[in-house]
């Protein structure tokens, strides 16, 4: 078989197992929320009401029927694309609420793993070209301490030093409230206040994003070190730079050129798992930080017991990763041949 047609047949594949992997994800969602404990009724109409009330709104949320018609019901919503209504939030669409939150998670995340990549690949390559030396033996605990740290607990304690302490960056919040926020054109504070040229605007999200930010893409920064360090100093071993350092090239191009470009390539795969442990840990330092994201909202909904918001952030994140998966999956087989044979 061809390269060209193993890679299509490779492509097909991931696609058609798509479908596969989000039923998956649907179906394990939907079991889990009717399995913890807690009624929507509950949640929404309070303890103290009527049994009478509670029941007439059981059935008006269908939550009075067997659970494989409920769950038929959902899977025909989802045809349709419809993620339903929230029951909390003044009868929004779910839709509506991730095109009104999504957008500081976006933002969130593409600045955490910016960060994440730049701080575990520098570090690993720094560690990684100096083989037992303190530089090397700081880089392993950076990788240890960074993957071994809870988010939220990280979260509040750079808290309580830069904002309580120093003062130096704000306490929660994406945009202060006395002031008028960014024309909402993309839905991220930063790139919109660029877009209207207001550069006091843009100082202004980029110093509310910066702690939270750099608290979870340092993180994460932790796996994307461990992994470039060990696969940098394999392929420094490798025999092609030892060809070329006996042809008397300096030690820096073999490192860049040479070297890293290869060690790069198992960074690929982990894009995807590092992407969706992005998401899980936006949902603690959004809880953390008191930022206005989805991931937040979706703590919300969790604690009042809002079935059709959980179920559609959760399906709408699971479509998220799983697309994500398929992208670095295609990125990683053109990249290295080897995985599509």
């Amino acid at each position: 078989m061809s390269r060209s047609k193993a890679l299509q047949y490779y492509i097909i594949t991931r696609l058609l197992l798509a479908p596969l992997m989000l039923g998956t994800i649907t179906t394990i969602v939907f079991l889990l929320l009717r399995a913890t404990p807690g009624d929507p009724a509950d949640a929404i109409l309070g303890g103290h009401a009527p049994e009478s009330a509670k029941q007439q709104l059981r059935k008006q949320l269908g939550l009075d029927l067997p659970l494989w018609l409920q769950y038929l019901n959902y899977l025909g919503q989802l045809l349709r694309l419809d993620l339903g209504t929230s029951l909390t939030s003044r009868g929004q669409s779910v839709w509506e609420i991730i095109g009104q939150y999504f957008p500081a998670t976006v933002e969130l995340a593409v600045c955490s793993m910016a960060i994440a990549l730049i701080v575990g690949i520098g570090i690993g390559t720094l560690s990684a070209s100096r083989p037992g030396t303190f530089v090397d033996a700081g880089g392993r605990l950076f990788g240890i301490i960074t993957y071994s740290l809870p988010m939220f607990w990280m979260g509040m304690i750079l808290q309580l030093i830069f904002s309580v302490q120093l003062g130096w960056f704000p306490l929660g919040t994406r945009f202060p409230s006395t002031l008028p926020a960014p024309t909402g054109i993309t839905g991220l504070y930063t790139i919109d206040s660029l877009l209207s040229g207001n550069f006091n605007q843009f100082f202004t999200a980029l110093h509310h994003l910066a702690l939270p930010s750099i608290t979870l893409g340092v993180l994460l920064s932790g796996i994307f070190e461990r992994i470039v360090r060990v696969n940098l100093k394999q392929t420094l071993r490798a025999d092609y730079v030892e060809a070329a350092r006996a042809r008397g090239i300096p030690e820096r191009k073999i490192l860049i050129s040479h070297a890293l470009k290869n060690a790069l390539i198992p960074v690929i795969t982990v894009l995807g798992l590092t992407f969706a442990s992005l998401l899980g840990g936006a949902i603690l330092t959004e809880v953390t930080f008191s930022w206005p994201g989805l991931a937040n909202k979706l703590y919300e909904a969790i604690s009042l017991r809002d079935y059709p918001t959980v179920q559609g952030v959760l399906v709408f994140f699971g479509a998220i990763v799983v697309f994500a998966s398929i992208v670095i999956d295609i990125l990683n087989a053109y990249v290295d041949p080897r995985i599509r044979y």
